[in-house]
Parts: structure tokens; C-alpha cells; sequence
């Protein structure tokens, strides 16, 4: 017994190792990043991959905020991906509603367009999104980066409110029907709090892919009334020298957002994920 008990926890370890090494590798550049940040600008230029502060620069962080748009460009990221989230999250429900529970003629097509997007990224859609919106005058205003956020997110969403949404019986929504329930009524009060996991999991993934966007709101923005947080790492790049130090402050700042909810909310994700592919 002791012999297996040994067996089994020295292969334990040996299972452990791969995994930690694994771990190490994917946090070595959140880890450079930080480490970065706490330095001097002259300290980087270095031979080693880490560098020991001679001093943590706390200072980089404050310079970080009260040096450049740093409030403006949190608070246009969190407007433009709050708005984002509401928009996905409510169409997704109601074509997903749509396509799986109504009898009409196109509903499968509809269904494959949308679906469609999930193999088309979103930067290959530059250039012609770039024309349209400047000859229909949204260029530089909310709706330039909001628009593509939300058609590039939307196949995701219905994809898993759509999978999650067949698997919940259809018997509960045609005894509401029968109780005087509309189609509104039966969604709202029915169909929506059986798929709290579906939903969670729709507004964390389109919050973490549309926060750290930069190309599309570099390209479809000129004005600083719109910018988005990765901008402010842009205030700190002069003609022939850059705080570089101060940039990974700003770096920092703007990834720590996602790798909170990330980290606060992964078991939700995994869970409406794993749900929507199973049930579906």
C-alpha cells in the first residue's frame, strides 16, 4: 500500500512539472511587463530578459495616469465595451430565440450568414469598413469602433446562446404560452434565467477581445475624443526618444482590467462555454 501510495503521488509530481513549467511560460511576459515598468528607461537596454531595479519607479505608474489622456482613454474603453457587451448580448438572445424556436422561411440561412463570421477576422475588413464609414460620415466617432465590435462579436454570441438555447425544454415555454405568456414574456421570464451561464460567457469573451483592439480604432480614429486606453502608451513616443519605461506602466495599467475579470471570472466562462458545446 505505502509502495502504490508513492507511485502514485511521485507521478503526481511528475505530472505537476510540465504543467508549472507550462505556467511560467505563460505569465514570462505579464511578468517582463511588470518588471519592466518598475524600472528606469536607461535600465532597459540590457543584456539580461529581466532586469533588477536599482529602485522600484513607482513614479512610472503616476506618470502613467497624470501625463498624458490616460482617464479620457479608460473611460471611452469602458463606454465603448460596455455598449458593446449590452448590444451582443441582446441580439444574440433574440436571433438565437429566433432561429431555434420560430418556424420561418430563411431562418437557416440567417442562421449559416451568422455563423459565416466566425471565419472572417476582423482586420481583414479594414479597408472596405474604412471607405463605407467615411462616405456614410462615421469616421472618428463611437459608432466607427462600436459597428465592427459588435458584428465581429456577434457570430461568437450566437454561436452559444444558440447551442445552449436548444437544450432548454421546450415544454416550459409552450405551458407559458398557454398561461396567456407572449413570445417577449416567455424569453424574459422562462428562457433568460436557465441561461445565466450562456450569457456570462457571451459578455466576458466580448469584453476581452474588443479592450486591448488597437489597429481598427488606430485606423478608423484621428481625434482624441473617441480613443480607446492603448492610445495613451502612444503619448509617451517622441520623434527621437520614447519614456519606454513609462509605456510599460501604461501597458500594465491597460492589461490589468482584463486579467482581473479574467481571473474573477474564469470558471464562469469554461462553465457557459462547456455547457453551450455539450448541450448544443
Amino acid at each position: 500500500m505505502q509502495r502504490q501510495r508513492k507511485k502514485r503521488s511521485l507521478k503526481q509530481v511528475l505530472g505537476f512539472i510540465p504543467m508549472i513549467l507550462l505556467a511560467v511560460i505563460q505569465l514570462f511576459p505579464l511578468i517582463w511587463l511588470v518588471d519592466f515598468s518598475l524600472c528606469k528607461s536607461n535600465q532597459l537596454f540590457t543584456s539580461g530578459i529581466l532586469v533588477w531595479p536599482e529602485s522600484l519607479q513607482w513614479g512610472n505608474y503616476a506618470k502613467a495616469i497624470t501625463g498624458s489622456n490616460f482617464l479620457h482613454y479608460l473611460g471611452n474603453s469602458i463606454l465603448i465595451n460596455a455598449l458593446a457587451v449590452i448590444l451582443v448580448v441582446l441580439i444574440s438572445v433574440m436571433a438565437a430565440f429566433a432561429c431555434t424556436r420560430m418556424h420561418w422561411r430563411f431562418k437557416g440561412l440567417v442562421s449559416m450568414l451568422l455563423m459565416m463570421g466566425l471565419m472572417i477576422p476582423i482586420h481583414a475588413t479594414l479597408l472596405p469598413n474604412y471607405m463605407i464609414f467615411d462616405r456614410v460620415g462615421v469616421l472618428d466617432t463611437i459608432f466607427a469602433l462600436l459597428i465592427p465590435y459588435v458584428a465581429f462579436s456577434l457570430p461568437q454570441g450566437f454561436f452559444l446562446t444558440s447551442s445552449y438555447m436548444d437544450s432548454v425544454p421546450k415544454e416550459l415555454e409552450e405551458a407559458a404560452i398557454m398561461d396567456g405568456c407572449g413570445i417577449y414574456r416567455t424569453l424574459v421570464v422562462i428562457v433568460l434565467p436557465m441561461m445565466k451561464s450562456s450569457l456570462t460567457t457571451v459578455a466576458i469573451m466580448t469584453y476581452l477581445n474588443n479592450w486591448n483592439e488597437f489597429l481598427m480604432a488606430m485606423t478608423f480614429l484621428s481625434s482624441p475624443d473617441w480613443k480607446t486606453l492603448p492610445f495613451a502608451i502612444l503619448e509617451f513616443t517622441g520623434q527621437y526618444s520614447s519614456d519606454y519605461a513609462v509605456q510599460f506602466a501604461v501597458m500594465t495599467l491597460s492589461a490589468l482590467p482584463a486579467i482581473i475579470i479574467y481571473i474573477l471570472l474564469n470558471k464562469h466562462i469554461t462553465k457557459g462555454v462547456a455547457m453551450g458545446a455539450v448541450k448544443g
